[in-house]
């Protein structure tokens, strides 16, 4: 698992690349929150192109991290999801708490 960061004014964009389950989730969760907890960082895109698998502790890695922009008063997005990480997502509910575009482009124009 990979992570690449890029801040565009209040938005952190994570590029996700691996599998999202429990061997990387606490990994991902600290490096991830090092970053949310920057006072300028206002709203969280989450990139999951390169993501082929997401697990329970992945999803639980993205309810968390919604929870803290959220109580920011920010916003999250998520991003790319391939069909098999989509549908985990859509099963889970998460799309309920979460918008999911296909691009960062589309959100970026938000």
């Amino acid at each position: 698992m990979s992570l690449e960061f890029k801040k565009i004014r209040a938005t952190l964009i994570v590029r996700v690349a691996g599998e999202m389950d429990m061997l990387i989730a606490d990994k991902m969760r600290t490096e991830i929150d090092k970053r949310i907890d920057d006072k300028t960082i206002r709203n969280l895109v989450l990139n999951l192109e390169r993501v082929p698998f997401i697990d329970s502790s992945g999803l639980g890695v993205v309810i968390g991290r919604y929870k803290r922009i959220t109580a920011k008063q920010g916003r999250m997005f998520i991003v790319g999801a391939r069909p098999q990480v989509e549908k985990i997502l859509f099963f889970s509910g998460v799309n309920r708490l979460v918008p999911m575009y296909k691009n960062e482009q589309e959100v970026i124009n938000i």
